[in-house]
């Protein structure tokens, strides 16, 4: 995914988003330092500009608002079912349906064409009216493909306050970006300096 500019913030992939495109969907609303948020998702015209990085829009999608609402549902959703699994609590059946609705909104065979210059292929239909549903089947289907695989035991919050995304987690580390493990262990060693007891 390209760095995407927040204020002064850079928001690079968390580990694992590089395999599952859904972590970085999931991780397009940050909470930031000092009570800052912000949502790659929030205006159409970022939503727009997620998809077509992501390569699930051409730039010229014209994304609107209702599309860019039903986007942000779906992240929501899959939020709430990434909790689930990483705290190892039940899922919530309204997520598990918006999920399924969302699976079952693009025809997932690939149909046949054929090019006059190249002869024949196959290829997803994805007419202009279809974008949205093709990317929110898209997304879907890799976040249920993360939740059913073995990679799902590694799946975590960050561990770095207020940050809210998740990541995959390597070895003992739960944090989602250099930037948060810095941010995680300067505040443990001013916890450790401050303590009543010195130490």
């Amino acid at each position: 995914m390209p760095e995407s500019p927040t204020g002064d913030f850079t928001a690079t992939p968390a580990p694992g988003a590089g395999d599952y495109p859904s972590l970085d969907f999931v991780n397009s609303a940050m909470a930031l330092p000092g009570g800052q948020f912000t949502d790659l998702l929030g205006t159409p015209a970022d939503a727009n500009r997620w998809l077509t990085g992501h390569g699930l829009a051409p730039a010229d999608a014209g994304i609107r608002e209702m599309c860019a609402a039903q986007l942000r549902s779906l992240r929501e959703h899959l939020r709430v079912l990434f909790a689930a699994r990483a705290e190892g609590l039940p899922a919530l059946p309204a997520a598990l349906a918006a999920v399924n609705d969302a699976l079952s909104r693009a025809p997932t065979a690939a149909l046949l064409y054929w090019d006059e210059k190249n002869g024949p292929y196959r290829a997803a239909p994805c007419p202009t009216n279809e974008i949205l549903d093709r990317a929110l089947a898209v997304l879907a289907a890799d976040a249920a493909d993360l939740l059913t695989a073995p990679d799902a035991d590694r799946l975590t919050r960050c561990d770095s306050s207020p940050c809210n995304r998740y990541l995959l987690r390597h070895g003992r580390r739960h944090w989602c970006s250099t930037r948060c493990g810095d941010r995680a262990r300067a505040a443990r060693a001013y916890a450790r300096r401050t303590r009543p007891d010195g130490g």
